[in-house]
């Protein structure tokens, strides 16, 4: 791995790579050259009968997709309190290059918790963050996946390009879909699906209850993008998880193919939705730094493109603190 600091990066970098223009983010275009500008959503209400538990869905579609060949998919889960609206500076980013997004909305730690007797708010986030509800989160996702790929709107999806993505508690879904295995009863328990190929891991925390982080993500041999900024703290009623774990999880993760992009200061909602959350001219920069970073990472995964990340690194340095690639 080559190791960038925000002041080394300048000297790291060899003199080619600094007259490297900005990657193009046109990396699926169709027929003709052109790249799908627009794109379709479509929510759908979806049930798994099997658990009897309802799993809604955003897609986001590109419009010209359907007269072209397949495209990739990222499936993405939300952080705890969230749903499948959130998230949409992703997805509506991936569905105008020329992929589709999947969201998927977890019921039982979805954003129905910050609703209720405000008293039992705490006793609502734990129960959201214990094991049954951190497996039926993956559940959902392979529902989901099988889904969409059976349904109409699928079929112009590749199902061997699927890319699996989340924040914060959505991270540890992916994570565990990715193949990291937690333990019950002392049995380790594989919930991997190897129709993910690689993973977007932005602000994971340590998994709920458990000290260490090494023999759970030892198993992910799964290329991976960590996203996280020094400041991305989680502090929620009778939790909290600071920026080191973010690093301790890229650096218990298996795979000899990962990458880490820390933004420097920030905050951890703002990889959410919500415009002002670390600052409204950062969040703004970090959002756009990160639909890039994700594309050219995808492109490296899917097309076996060549890194942009030095390249990357350079246009945006005035926010990052650390780039490991």
């Amino acid at each position: 791995m080559t190791k960038f600091s925000r002041r080394q990066l300048l000297k790291q970098l060899p003199a080619a790579a600094l007259l490297v223009a900005a990657p193009s983010l046109a990396l699926y275009p169709l027929p003709g050259g052109a790249v799908t500008a627009g794109f379709q959503i479509h929510d759908l209400d979806w049930v798994d009968g099997v658990r009897d538990r309802p799993v809604p869905i955003r897609l986001y579609q590109p419009t010209a997709a359907s007269s072209a060949a397949p495209v990739p998919m990222i499936i993405f889960s939300h952080g705890i309190g969230g749903s499948r609206l959130g998230y949409s500076y992703l997805g509506s980013y991936w569905a105008s290059h020329g992929l589709a997004s999947l969201h998927v909305q977890h019921v039982g730690s979805d954003r129905s918790i910050w609703f209720g007797n405000p008293f039992n708010l705490v006793s609502r986030l734990q129960e959201a963050a214990q094991e049954k509800e951190a497996i039926d989160r993956v559940f959902d996702l392979r529902f989901a996946l099988t889904r969409i790929l059976e349904d109409p709107l699928g079929q112009i999806i590749n199902p061997n390009q699927i890319i699996a993505a989340g924040h914060s508690y959505g991270a540890n879904t992916t994570l565990l879909a990715s193949g990291a295995r937690v333990s019950r009863d002392d049995i380790p328990v594989d919930l991997s699906d190897a129709r993910i190929k690689a993973a977007i891991v932005i602000s994971a925390p340590r998994f709920y209850g458990q000290k260490t982080v090494d023999s759970i993500l030892q198993p992910i041999q799964l290329p991976t993008l960590h996203i996280t900024a020094t400041e991305d703290n989680i502090q929620i009623p009778g939790y909290f998880s600071g920026y080191p774990d973010r690093l301790a999880i890229f650096e218990a993760i298996g795979s000899q193919r990962k990458a880490l992009a820390v933004f420097e200061g920030g905050s951890h909602s703002m990889f959410t939705d919500r415009t002002r959350s670390g600052g409204a001219v950062l969040n703004q920069q970090v959002k756009e730094a990160t639909q890039e970073l994700s594309l050219d990472f995808m492109a490296q995964v899917l097309n076996n493109q060549a890194s942009g990340i030095p390249s990357w690194s350079k246009r945006h340095e005035d926010i990052l603190s650390k780039v490991i690639a």
